[in-house]
């Protein structure tokens, strides 16, 4: 999973290099705010998305590893749960830099 983890950054990462030179100085990233100025961020906050996709899939994996490490049915879940957290993110991230680009 870690592995899934890493190639999942670096697809990021890849994907904002590439795009980097056509991104505008302000992107939509705050879909939750009013239209308008309100959802626009600097490019850079865009790190945002991987940073907290980190930081919940060890903190998924520290609770797993504390609480449910012999509970092969809860290792099930929090696997799924964590694949899913990655690809999620890793798509939203992607979009995101697409559509802006």
């Amino acid at each position: 999973m870690v592995k899934l983890l890493l190639g999942s950054n670096i697809l990021m990462i890849v994907a904002f290099i590439f795009k980097f030179s056509r991104l505008p100085p302000q992107i939509p990233l705050f879909y939750s705010q009013l239209w308008g100025e309100s959802q626009l961020a600097d490019s850079w906050v865009i790190f945002i998305l991987p940073v907290f996709m980190n930081i919940i899939f060890f903190l998924n994996r520290y609770i797993f590893n504390k609480f449910y490490s012999d509970n092969s049915f809860i290792k099930n879940i929090f696997y799924y749960l964590n694949a899913s957290l990655i690809i999620g993110f890793t798509l939203i991230f992607i979009k995101i830099i697409f559509l802006v680009s």
